[in-house]
């Protein structure tokens, strides 16, 4: 593996292991981010710009990296690790959420359903980014991430709806 492509997967983890720790934190009371920052809970901003975050970025990475080859490399650099600190918010969401008591606890349907796509997204990325499974081919990887996209897509809508009532 290239020395690049080596520290990307080191900083990756180290995300991911930091992501761990806070959640653990969360779920055992000793971070609260559920408190109101304006008319909203702290842990409704972070999921909120997550998941706008990987709604918008996404696209647009996947079409400038077609468009600008030449520029690849930084983009695919710029979706990884925006999109795995997307992740980490949305992760103190999820934490704070199934950290509820009891009589307050949420229904997780939809929630729970994107949040599982997400953990695929995270899985698949790595995977196929810095090709951890040699015996696997990466169209397999392509796939799966790219429906575990679709996934995360259409239940943002569902999830939205249900949380506004609508649904």
């Amino acid at each position: 593996m290239e020395k690049r492509k080596e520290t990307d997967l080191w900083i990756a983890t180290a995300i991911l292991i930091a992501t761990a720790i806070v959640m653990i934190a969360v779920v055992l009371h000793w971070v609260r981010i559920g408190f109101f920052v304006g008319p909203f809970r702290l842990s409704h901003w972070f999921t909120w710009i997550g998941t706008i975050y990987i709604a918008i970025a996404a696209p647009i990475i996947a079409v400038l990296k077609k468009r600008y080859p030449q520029r690849y490399k930084t983009l695919l650099r710029v979706h990884v690790f925006g999109n795995l600190l997307a992740f980490m918010l949305i992760s103190f969401h999820f934490a704070s959420q199934i950290s509820r008591p009891a009589e307050s606890y949420p229904t997780l349907g939809a929630g729970l359903v994107m949040y599982i796509a997400m953990v695929l997204l995270v899985y698949t990325g790595i995977i196929q980014r810095f090709h951890l499974t040699p015996n696997i081919k990466p169209q397999t990887y392509r796939f799966l991430h790219t429906g575990s996209a679709l996934v995360f897509y259409l239940t943002i809508v569902i999830h939205i709806l249900h949380g506004l009532g609508m649904l």
